[in-house]
């Protein structure tokens, strides 16, 4: 069903559809409306909540690592501030362990006392960190690294460059940043590949100031988790550490640990906060002094999930406000609409006759009041009935019976004169037949009948018909079409008759051989239609304008009496809305429609 025919059967005609429908449509987009600025602003708020946590995450991790970077930076800083300290570890640098021995020896007889142990210093160091899993000492001098495992072991290990490339990558990364733990120490001092960091300080002879090696510190990154304890419920997407060139030193995902992290570039564009990696939003803080970079990162799938809840909740509400704010107003129209459509049928009901149709509603709002004044008006038409219609229904009886009586001589004049020129021009013995088809036409419309139906004036017709037929018989043709459903449609006599007459006096051509009359018979509403359409001469329209004139004003003109006969008589029975209309072109034909009510009140009394 098309959306013309949706809107013809159910809101054309129909004011309480188009109020409950505009109704519905002003509800929802009002609800929608307002439900989506509610969404925007909710799910807003709890993006903004969600960053928040994600920031004060990266600001947890951040000050974890900045701990132990100021942790390391601290222990050379304690070295340097205990001058013994600080010259027993630039000999212990420089020199071989066994020298470095030897010179403690020395010191403890000669000062009579204990001097400060650099090697016990670092020791207690890594004792008071749990998060170290080793601390190593790097004589650049001697080549040596003096490593200090998770059990506190003490251990030398020998880095010459001719076997060893340690000595290369300590001399490559002597700046003081957090960075990934360098493969080559992790071998040498067998660590397992579990995931760290490490930090590097380099150390300097106090006295001249000259490298003397490195003080390099592995943490582990299992730790770092425990900064972010108090946000693992609310935390959303991966927390990542990334080192001063982009490598990864920890990845909650366990995805990118080690690896150069595929985002890098497009981290040095964003500030504070963006969006990175075709949807991430990322959350970054950079500490200068170590050279690392803390920075959360949220598929934005995940981000929709933070107000996912949100959106099912307002859409669901909506639903049920649009619900409710349209079944209840839509239950109180329809009701209005119900007892509107009983008035209306109780006036269809009078319409067709039904004097004593009363409504029966008791409420005293508008439409109560409507309908008593509705009982009222019937009553009072009753008695107008009871004085006055029925004598105006005799006259108008009479008034038919007259115009009938006029059309009969008519039609049987012109009858008879056809037959006549027939006889007359070919003396052809096809008259006998003709005289039998008017014979029985007379007999048709002479003959009393209580109830004329539209079958019988079709059959009159036909037989008219039937006459001219056989007269010009190469040259006419007719067809008649009508359901039997029309049939039984009660009319008066020679409602159709004269329009064919008029067709066969005025309308032919005898020039042609195509001739032709066709009769429909349709259904308009309640209405039944007939058209007579033909292809004759038709008509000027200077004659066509008189003509409709004097169906609309018979006083005034007293031409085509046969078709003002029917116009009349139609609307004397039925009412001004129905009679006679007249279409026609010159030189293509006339069409003829006569409107008359499908089912008629009683017998049509025919004079």
């Amino acid at each position: 069903m098309g959306i013309g025919n949706i809107y013809r059967k159910y809101f054309k005609n129909n004011l309480f559809m188009k109020i409950i429908f505009f109704f519905s449509i002003v509800t929802i987009v009002t609800i929608i409306t307002f439900s989506y600025l509610m969404f925007l602003s909710m799910s807003e708020a709890a993006i903004q909540r969600q960053m928040n946590v994600q920031k004060r995450a990266v600001e947890s991790v951040s000050i974890y690592i900045s701990r132990k970077y100021e942790s390391v930076q601290n222990m050379i800083r304690d070295v340097y501030r205990d001058s013994e300290l600080a010259n027993n570890t630039s000999f212990f640098m420089e020199h071989p362990y066994e020298e470095y021995v030897r010179f403690r020896l020395d010191k403890f007889y000669n000062d009579s006392g204990a001097t400060t142990d650099a090697v016990q210093f670092f020791r207690n160091k890594m004792e008071d960190d749990p998060d170290i899993r080793s601390l190593m000492l790097y004589s650049a001098d001697q080549q040596h690294l003096y490593a200090y495992n998770q059990h506190k072991q003490f251990k030398i290990i020998s880095t010459n460059a001719a076997r060893s490339f340690i000595p290369d990558a300590m001399y490559l990364e002597e700046e003081a940043q957090v960075s990934i733990p360098n493969v080559w120490v992790r071998k040498t001092i067998s660590l397992p590949d579990d995931p760290m960091y490490s930090l590097r300080v380099p150390i300097n002879n106090k006295q001249s100031l000259r490298n003397i090696g490195q003080l390099l510190v592995f943490f582990d990154g299992e730790r770092i988790w425990d900064s972010l304890a108090n946000y693992r419920e609310d935390l959303k997407g991966t927390i990542v550490v990334l080192s001063a060139d982009g490598n990864v030193l920890f990845d909650s995902s366990n995805t990118f640990y080690g690896q150069k992290y595929p985002y890098a570039e497009q981290l040095n564009s964003i500030y504070d906060t963006g969006v990175i990696g075709g949807g991430m939003t990322v959350t970054k803080l950079t500490q200068s002094q170590g050279g690392f970079t803390v920075l959360s990162a949220v598929p934005k799938e995940e981000i929709a999930a933070t107000y996912e809840g949100i959106r099912n909740s307002i859409i669901m509400i909506a639903l049920v406000c649009i619900v409710v704010a349209i079944v209840v107003p839509s239950l109180f129209i329809g009701n209005f609409a119900k007892r509107t459509y009983n008035i209306i049928r109780f006036m269809r009901k009078v319409k067709k006759g039904d004097l004593k149709a009363r409504i029966e509603d008791s409420r005293e709002d508008e439409l109560g009041q409507i309908s008593k004044s509705f009982n009222d008006m019937l009553d009072e038409l009753n008695l107008y009935i009871d004085r006055v219609l029925k004598a105006e229904i005799k006259q108008k009886h009479t008034e038919l019976a007259a115009l009938e009586a006029r059309v009969n001589p008519h039609f049987l004049y012109n009858t008879l004169e056809v037959i006549r020129m027939r006889a007359i021009s070919q003396g052809a013995g096809d008259v006998a037949e003709m005289i039998y088809s008017l014979s029985v036409l007379f007999k048709s419309y002479v003959q009393q009948k209580t109830n004329y139906t539209l079958k019988d004036e079709l059959e009159a017709c036909q037989l008219y018909l039937e006459l001219f037929r056989i007269r010009y018989r190469d040259k006419f043709a007719y067809t008649i079409h009508c359901d039997k459903s029309f049939e039984r449609i009660p009319i008066f006599k020679m409602s159709l008759q004269p329009i064919i007459e008029n067709y066969i006096l005025h309308g032919m051509r005898l020039d042609r051989n195509d001739n032709h009359i066709e009769i429909f018979v349709e259904s308009s509403g309640d209405d039944c239609i007939v058209r007579v359409k033909d292809n004759g001469k038709g008509i000027q329209p200077e004659r066509l304008e008189q003509i409709i004139l004097g169906l609309s004003r018979p006083q005034e003109n007293a031409e085509s009496f046969g078709l003002r006969s029917i116009h009349e008589r139609l609307e004397l029975l039925f009412g001004e809305s129905y009679g006679l209309e007249i279409e026609s072109e010159e030189g293509r034909g006339t069409t003829l429609t006569v409107r008359f009510p499908r089912q008629g009140e009683g017998v049509i009394y025919h004079v």
